[in-house]
């Protein structure tokens, strides 16, 4: 997927590209785990739309829930979700790092060919 250290590293466009593509992907996880745990809350705890996206999208956030859970599969719910939620941010940040990273290193041994 990224080129090889005895390569050039890639035109401006080409990175910017990449990281368009890199953003594109991490944006599609979070709408997927976002619409994940907006269903979850109204299926589970019986929230209307809006209560579980702000709660879906607060623990997203790794601010934490906002309302009470009515019941122990709510809270449990909550529970899984909040474990799945912290994994998409550190993979979410992994992942729009990565191409920044790796065109800092490829420069910085660049001269070394």
């Amino acid at each position: 997927m990224y080129e090889h250290r005895s390569r050039p590293p890639i035109p401006t466009h080409q990175f910017v590209r990449r990281l368009l593509r890199h953003v594109g992907l991490v944006a599609g996880v979070v709408a997927g785990s976002l619409a994940i745990g907006m269903v979850g809350y109204v299926a589970l705890a019986g929230f209307t739309w809006v209560d579980a996206f702000l709660n879906a999208s607060m623990l997203l956030g790794g601010m934490g829930p906002v309302g009470d859970l009515p019941n122990d599969a709510s809270k449990i719910f909550a529970g899984v979700y909040a474990l799945y939620s912290g994994l998409v941010f550190i993979v979410s940040a992994g992942v729009l790092l990565a191409p920044v990273v790796h065109r800092i290193l490829h420069k910085l041994h660049a001269d070394k060919r």
